[in-house]
């Protein structure tokens, strides 16, 4: 599956029913739902990655799993999203297959070398803001930063960490092809409509 030209991915976070989430966020126009709770058990997270890609492929959306390749794997979900600390993209790659959709967070150029070079699709840059979404102990990249950890890796980027409407149509023009989120969605009073106003500035 060929990432969009430029696409909002929503992250399901605690506050609500990830099915619901996800619902609402495709509503709203997002492209890629990434299913995250990291205090699910296993059959949770499983129940809820077979009914959020149901939705996805009805929207012709992608679904991805964070840091769970177990569950991408049990349940053939489009890829999984990696952290530094996760198995590495090379591994995944090797157990998804050629068509799946990795993903790697990194934060520096090397990094992002790395993601390239063991087979990932598209890295995760941030945070570019400050978040409360994570804890975070390092300070933000910055805008700055999107440009050249991209080239490094030669992937798309998809920009996280306190993006919102009033600052993503110039971490677009620094570099970014996507933006992923989750509290200016999951947080929202009205999820769908945050998440239509979010890909509505992704294109201005």
């Amino acid at each position: 599956m060929n990432l969009p030209r430029r696409f909002l991915c929503v992250i399901t976070d605690e506050r609500a029913c990830p099915v619901e989430l996800a619902t609402m966020a495709l509503d709203g126009g997002a492209r890629m739902v990434q299913l995250r709770r990291k205090t699910a058990s296993g059959r949770e997270l499983y129940e809820w990655a077979v009914r959020i890609q149901e939705l996805c492929r009805q929207r012709e959306a992608m679904f991805i799993v964070n840091d769970r390749l177990d569950i991408a794997l049990a349940m053939h979900a489009d890829g999984v999203h990696l952290g530094q600390q996760d198995l590495p993209a090379k591994i995944a790659r090797a157990l998804l297959g050629p068509e799946a959709i990795i993903g790697v967070s990194v934060s520096t150029p090397a990094e992002a070398e790395n993601a390239g070079r063991d087979g990932a699709n598209y890295i995760g840059v941030g945070h570019i803001f400050p978040t409360f979404s994570k804890d975070k102990p390092s300070p933000p990249l910055g805008m700055a930063s999107i440009n050249p950890i991209g080239k490094a890796a030669g992937l798309p980027v998809i920009a996280i960490g306190g993006i919102e409407t009033g600052n993503i149509r110039e971490v677009m023009k620094a570099g970014a092809s996507g933006i992923a989120v989750i509290s200016a969605v999951c947080g929202a009073d009205h999820p769908a409509a945050a998440a239509r106003e979010l890909v509505n500035k992704i294109w201005q």
